[in-house]
């Protein structure tokens, strides 16, 4: 048993034991409540933290939506103008693709020209026939019957007959027709001037225009229509998809048609133009217009008319005795306009015939202008000069493929000459009065085998008679004359030296005198006579010196 006071001891023991226990889980609890009430402060703010997140995130999302749905809207927009606009070309050519389909359908039997340069349109069916009009590479026209190897066709203002083997016909000509629909400007008028800018004036007419004619349009502006040939005024064209057709040969006409005021000099020979509007004799001569040849009257003054004629301003004479105007000047150009080769080129080739193998035995300038003999298709035949030892000439050809040569009709022009001075050098002074005396038989005849000045003279018959009134004595004929005197350049020759030629065989034939100033006289042609020409009018074969 335990004592008393061991019971007590025990029992306090007890109570102290249990006291620390109850402290212990009391500390726990509290611990335990703590935590819970941390975790929940925690939980709290991090639930705050998420709400305020979330609303932030979704205000961004809102913003980017709003900003795609704008975009989507912009682009919505933009690709329906872009399908606008699309359907709108679409439309527009379509619409263009069928006025061209349009234009093709409107011609029956289509021919379609294939040449390089230009195709003759014929009055009838024969190649030495009348040329009546002209058709330029892709060409067309309507088709009315074939006669052996030509066709009879109508295109624009012309009804004629081609050569059936430069034109092609059927669906190949259809298909390459509808790529030649282009706009153009279809003349409405008689005669249209057509200028080199978009004014008037008289100092930019380039060419003239006839009724019907069209010209490939490059744009339009202020009442003007711009072609690939200049301006043309828009109240005398119509501009509509159309197809090139032939052209009318009225070429006389159109020679005319290019002065405004037209001069004609009645001269058998030469008149004189001056530098001034007064006669000085030899001191102001400055060029000679020839008979029957043309110019543009700019101006009257006190009996005398400033004109403008070739390369050439100055004035003549207004003495109606010398000089034609008005309707007068129409009927004397009417029967003088001839048909002429202008060269555009600084040399051009002329062959033996008409073919690329012919051999090349001359060369041209384009500072002369040269009858035609004839024209054939992608060719003309050219007058160069008459032979003295044989009244026939040499079949001179130039090719027209090229485009380097215009066929058409025109009137003579002026030239360039002022006489030479009696110089005090007395050697230099002879040469001079030689080539005066010359000058004074231009505009006589030519006559094969004659030898006189006045009645009609050769070549070589016209310079063996000048140089014999200066004591000079030549052969008879050009070749003999070339083997005279001694050879020299070009960059020597003097006034008086002779120039002389060959014809295709390389035989001297021709020979002229040189007056200076890159010029000659000589006796040219039954056509032309003696006349006044540029020294390389073509090719020389040699140059002499015989009067030294």
């Amino acid at each position: 048993m335990f004592e008393k006071e061991d019971y007590a001891r025990v029992l306090d023991r007890a109570r102290r034991k249990r006291n620390n226990n109850d402290y212990f889980r009391y500390l726990i609890i509290g611990l335990a409540v703590v935590g819970v009430i941390v975790a929940v402060i925690l939980i709290g703010l991090a639930v705050k933290k998420g709400l305020s997140g979330g609303s932030k995130n979704r205000e961004v999302m809102q913003t980017v939506e709003s900003t795609e749905a704008i975009e989507d809207m912009t682009i919505d927009e933009e690709a329906s103008r872009l399908a606008v606009e699309e359907q709108e070309q679409q439309q527009k050519e379509a619409e263009e693709a069928a006025e061209k389909q349009a234009v093709v359908d409107s011609y029956g039997n289509l021919g379609l020209v294939q040449v390089s340069g230009y195709l003759n349109v014929r009055k009838t069916p024969d190649s030495n026939g009348d040329i009546i009009g002209k058709m330029q590479e892709n060409s067309v026209c309507q088709i009315v019957s074939q006669e052996g190897d030509w066709y009879q066709i109508h295109s624009g203002p012309v009804d004629g007959y081609i050569a059936s083997q430069y034109v092609i016909t059927g669906e190949d000509a259809r298909a390459a027709a509808l790529e030649q629909v282009k706009l153009r400007a279809v003349v409405t008028a008689d005669n249209v001037n057509i200028r080199q800018t978009p004014e008037l004036g008289p100092d930019n007419v380039v060419a003239q225009a006839l009724l019907d004619e069209r010209y490939e349009v490059v744009s339009q502006e202020d009442g003007w229509v711009q072609t690939t040939g200049g301006y043309i005024s828009s109240d005398y064209v119509e501009v509509r998809y159309a197809l090139n057709e032939a052209r009318k040969m009225d070429l006389k006409a159109m020679a005319i048609n290019q002065y405004n005021n037209l001069l004609i000099s009645k001269v058998s020979n030469y008149l004189n133009i001056r530098s001034s509007p007064k006669d000085e004799g030899n001191a102001n001569i400055i060029g000679k217009l020839p008979g029957k040849a043309a110019g543009e009257i700019l101006e009257t003054e006190d009996g005398w008319y400033k004109i403008h004629s070739g390369n050439i301003t100055g004035y003549v004479s207004a003495d109606s005795q010398y000089t034609a105007t008005g309707q007068e000047a129409i009927d004397l150009a009417m029967g003088s306009a001839s048909l002429m080769a202008i060269v555009n080129t600084d040399k051009l080739n002329v062959r033996t015939s008409p073919s690329t193998d012919a051999s090349i035995w001359t060369q041209i300038s384009k500072e002369e202008r040269y009858s035609v003999v004839q024209q054939l298709d992608g060719w003309v035949q050219i007058e160069l000069d008459g032979g003295d030892e044989d009244e026939s000439t040499d079949g001179a050809y130039i090719s027209t493929r090229d485009n380097n040569v215009e066929v058409r009709y025109a009137l003579t022009e002026a030239i360039k000459f002022s006489p030479l001075e009696e110089l005090a050098n007395q050697q230099a002074s002879r040469r001079n009065q030689i080539v005066n005396f010359a000058i004074k038989y231009v505009g006589n005849r030519y006559v094969w085998g004659g030898t006189s000045l006045t009645n009609g003279a050769d070549c070589s018959g016209f310079v063996q008679s000048v140089m014999k009134n200066f004591g000079i004595s030549l052969p008879r004929t050009s070749r003999e004359q070339a083997k005279v005197g001694r050879a020299i350049k070009s960059s020597e020759m003097r006034p008086g030296d002779l120039i002389f030629y060959a014809n295709s065989s390389g035989t001297v034939n021709h020979v002229a005198m040189y007056i200076g100033n890159g010029q000659i006289v000589h006796a040219a042609s039954s056509k032309s006579g003696i006349k006044i020409s540029t020294w390389n009018y073509r090719t020389p074969k040699t140059i002499r010196s015989v009067i030294d």
